[in-house]
């Protein structure tokens, strides 16, 4: 085919060793979060991550006039296409992450475009965050709470 390989980029690593980084995933040593014991697996890499928080952060900027019903089918689209790609392997723990990142900056958005003086955990609580305002969650829906 001709193809040629790039010496910079071009190494070898032992993956049962030590973590490498290709296309958006990281491969090699993980722990189960049930167990604790090691395995060889893949999940989202720190850098996709904070790739995906920067681009949430972007689109929930205080210069983002538009009806909430956009901003938020927007947003939804975002972190559907970025659940597609990275929806194999061990991603649980950075769903966590954005999750968590998602709603403080939802939050943070609705809060300044209300004009709420507190920090707004009352008014935009998670379970407004994610069911009343629509609110893609990557860890999947909401349970009801148990009584």
């Amino acid at each position: 085919m001709g193809l040629t390989l790039n010496e910079q980029k071009t190494s070898i690593r032992n993956a049962r060793q030590e973590p490498v980084d290709f296309l958006g995933y990281t491969f090699g040593p993980h722990f189960s979060r049930r167990t604790g014991r090691e395995y060889i697996g893949y999940s989202p890499s720190k850098k996709s991550v904070n790739r995906i928080k920067e681009k949430v952060g972007e689109h929930l900027k205080p210069s983002n006039m538009g009806p909430w019903e956009e901003v938020r089918d927007r947003l939804n689209q975002k972190l559907r296409g970025w659940k597609a790609y990275f929806d194999f392997g061990s991603p649980a723990k950075a769903y966590e992450v954005l999750d968590e990142y998602v709603e403080e900056r939802v939050r943070h958005f609705l809060r300044r475009r209300h004009k709420v003086s507190t920090l707004g955990t009352r008014e935009f609580s998670r379970q407004r965050i994610y069911r009343v305002l629509g609110v893609f969650r990557l860890r999947g829906p909401m349970r009801e709470a148990r009584s």
